[in-house]
């Protein structure tokens, strides 16, 4: 028997029959939301895996710093400290009384390498080209702990033009350092401020 649908309030007897979902439904809203959680999930996995991991970042950063740092410390002359040139009783007045000019990049004299004990870089320019690894080296040549998965490169360019002095009056440096799914590049100038200092 049917409750009577109008009837205000209703006969004790009648009790009507509570719908809630069916298995149907139930089963349908369990698949939907499984399929948006596994969407959610996926985008969160594919952000995390693109996100840099910091550790990794900053270990290029301190690799790149550090490289910086030691080439940008070497003097920036017009001769190199071994050449002739360098009198103490009459220094060279410009880079045309070198054998070798120090504002064009690249090791000069050929010889001179990061590491050498009797022959080590001696100028800002000498680094031009330079490039260590896979494996950050200290200056005896030993790989360092932790970083044999890095490479390093330094680019040293004239960049006088830059600031409205002389091309080969400053040099700016580039050091790039990568490993690991990291990248880090920095940039720095140094400046021709004490031509004939020779250490």
């Amino acid at each position: 028997m049917r409750c009577p649908s109008r009837s205000n309030p209703r006969p004790a007897w009648c009790i009507e029959r509570q719908r809630g979902l069916s298995l149907v439904e139930t089963v349908l809203f369990i698949a939907v939301l499984g399929i948006a959680l596994a969407g959610v999930l996926a985008a969160y996995q594919r952000a995390v895996r693109g996100s840099a991991d910091p550790l990794l970042h900053k270990q290029a950063a301190a690799v790149a710093e550090s490289l910086l740092a030691e080439v940008l410390m070497q003097p920036f002359t017009w001769c190199d400290p071994q050449d002739a040139a360098n009198d103490a009783n009459s220094p060279p007045a410009s880079a045309a009384s070198c054998t070798v000019a120090q504002d064009a990049p690249g090791p000069a004299p050929a010889s001179e390498s990061r590491g050498s004990a009797s022959d080590p870089f001696d100028n800002v320019a000498d680094y031009h080209g330079y490039a260590m690894g896979p494996g950050i080296a200290a200056l005896d040549g030993s790989v360092l702990p932790g970083l044999a998965d890095y490479t390093a490169r330094v680019t040293v360019t004239r960049a006088g033009a830059l600031f409205g002095i002389a091309d080969g009056a400053a040099l700016r440096v580039d050091v790039e350092v990568s490993g690991r799914g990291e990248s880090v590049t920095l940039t720095g100038y140094r400046f021709r401020h004490s031509p004939n200092a020779t250490g």
